[in-house]
């Protein structure tokens, strides 16, 4: 079964008047007087009240008075047909799928998939199969669901089954069978899934076609190294900056990296962070990789490095250089057990040093090592704000001689300890309470998480006239604020006075997005193509990022100097927009 946890239910409000409701088709017209109302909005109540419970054969009647008296509603009508199932009346909950089905409740496709779920716990088999591949012609979106959910064991045997899901045998397969198995589920999840107007905004169906079978055909002469480079290649073509591959193939050399945190900055590339061992490179800026200069290798991996802007591979390609499997398979260097890096040290010695890669710590993206250092932390005086704490998913902190409240948003999820919802409130209560003159919200190193999160917060600063105003609250946003942290930069902008400072966001106001992994059998390559496409701005607005109204892109010299520019402009702010 698939649930659509995004439905959620509205809030009520308590007419003061009598209601008609007018049912199409039907020629007939109900009127409902105040009692009636207040009757329905009782039993609304205790259905939701069931619900929470989890008590569903109370919840299902309670959701079938409900839907009797409001048919139009479709979450009404979605959350009869869960009742149903959870209470184990699949046979009455498949027309109330369908009916939810019919009004667009959630996810279409989630509605066939449970009906086909239903179908298959009733023992129809034929049925199941049929609603099943609906669901998939409807774009149903969780295939790794769908591998595994135990309501449709009864398909399991079947290869149609084995087709829908994308599981084919591939133990009796050839290296070549196998990669090509691969290419081709791949192929099918970007046509079957991908957002309709975004899969061939780069290239047509025709040309994407081709590619396709052109790689199918190179797949004996290429390695297994060479066919992961094209089909990150081939997923770049699509457009989007959240479709392409989420982890390599699961072999263990592919999780050989070498034990640096790789920056770049306006005057080129730097190592920020470092394995102990290799703690006299901190600070270093790298002139060649291997026999490759820096330039040489970012035109290496441009082709690779899926996007929705320009600015989001200055981010990402630092992270993918730590690759030896990766740079090996671009051609950038032969060995992917060692590399050697011409520096220029941080005392402003050139040399030559060799690095081995590890398999220790292959993806650092949202985890810097606990065991490693960085170079800001060995430099002298205290570190400024923005690399106090970038762990922790939101934090903030009062400077009472400037008058100014520092908000670090670094993950739109909500914190184990705090939601963010309570956090927003915590916030909001210290800023009405204190002397706050200006609110900082730093959202340099947020890359994402749930945008459903948003709202509460959203919410508290349009509603607070104390910083909600020109002058007064500053958004600091760069190259990572990306997903679900690009739409919050892009709520702040449309909905309140916020004043940009920093560099371009790493993501479109407009964009296609969204993740719901899948692994391919074969190789084991996690990937994704992206679904949704996020309107969070106004229709026309066809920016490829949010840019700042003061523009201060990251600097070494700043970093070395232990300063931030972001926030000392924001500090002597005095104007007006």
């Amino acid at each position: 079964m698939m649930i659509n946890s995004r439905l959620s239910l509205p809030v009520w409000r308590r007419a003061s008047m009598a209601v008609t409701l007018f049912l199409c088709g039907s020629g007939a017209t109900i009127a409902f007087a105040q009692g009636s109302v207040d009757g329905f909005i009782d039993t609304l109540s205790r259905a939701e009240a069931a619900t929470t419970a989890r008590r569903w054969t109370d919840a299902a009647p309670l959701w079938q008075k409900v839907v009797q008296t409001n048919p139009v509603n479709a979450v009404f009508a979605f959350q009869l047909a869960n009742s149903l199932y959870r209470a184990k009346d699949y046979r009455d909950a498949i027309p109330a799928y369908e009916k939810a089905l019919e009004l667009r409740a959630g996810f279409p496709s989630n509605m066939a998939y449970n009906i086909a779920c239903a179908y298959a716990l009733l023992g129809e088999k034929e049925k199941a199969m049929q609603w099943l591949e609906r669901s998939f012609e409807m774009g149903f979106r969780n295939l790794e669901h769908a591998r595994v959910d135990s309501d449709l064991v009864s398909l399991h045997g079947d290869p149609r089954f084995q087709r829908i899901v994308g599981l084919p045998d591939v133990s009796k397969m050839s290296r070549e069978e196998g990669w090509r198995a691969d290419l081709a589920l791949l192929a099918r999840e970007v046509k079957r899934k991908g957002y309709a107007e975004g899969v061939y905004r780069a290239l047509s169906k025709q040309d994407f076609d081709a590619s396709v079978r052109k790689l199918d055909d190179a797949i004996p002469r290429l390695s297994d190294g060479q066919v992961v480079v094209e089909i990150m290649k081939l997923l770049r073509l699509v457009g989007d900056g959240h479709t392409g591959i989420l982890r390599p193939p699961a072999q263990a050399e592919y999780a050989k990296a070498l034990p640096l945190q790789f920056y770049l900055f306006k005057e080129g590339l730097f190592i920020i962070g470092a394995d102990p061992k290799y703690k006299e490179l901190l600070g270093a800026r790298v002139v060649r990789f291997g026999d490759h200069s820096v330039d040489e290798v970012m035109r290496a991996l441009d082709p690779v490095i899926n996007r929705d802007n320009e600015i989001w591979p200055t981010q990402v390609a630092p992270y993918r250089i730590r690759s030896l499997p990766l740079m090996a398979a671009l051609g950038v260097t032969s060995d992917i057990r060692k590399i050697s890096l011409a520096i220029v040290s941080a005392s402003g010695l050139e040399r030559s040093v060799t690095v081995e890669a590890d398999a220790s710590n292959p993806d650092i993206w949202n985890e810097f090592p606990k065991s490693w250092l960085t170079y800001a932390a060995t430099l002298p005086g205290p570190l400024p704000l923005y690399l106090k704490n970038t762990t922790s998913n939101y934090w903030f902190e009062y400077d009472p001689a400037n008058k100014v409240v520092y908000f670090q948003f670094n993950r739109v999820l909500n914190d184990p300890g705090e939601a963010l919802a309570a956090f927003s409130e915590r916030l909001f209560r210290f800023i009405n309470e204190h002397d706050v003159s200006k609110l900082v919200i730093d959202m340099r190193w947020n890359n994402g998480g749930n945008t459903f999160l948003i709202p509460p917060l959203l919410n508290r600063i349009i509603r607070s006239d104390k910083v909600d105003e020109p002058g007064r609250l500053f958004v600091i946003i760069g190259r990572r604020t990306f997903s679900a942290a690009q739409n919050a930069a892009t709520y702040f902008e449309r909905y309140t006075n916020a004043i940009f400072v920093g560099e371009p966001t790493g993501s479109s106001p407009n964009m296609v997005g969204d993740e719901t992994p899948f692994t391919l059998p074969y190789s084991k390559i996690v990937a994704n193509v992206s679904d949704l496409y996020w309107q969070s701005a106004w229709p026309q607005d066809h920016r490829t990022w949010i840019a700042p109204r003061i523009y201060l892109p990251p600097t070494f010299a700043a970093y070395r100097a232990n300063r931030d520019p972001a926030l000392e402009a924001i500090l002597a702010y005095r104007g007006q927009p």
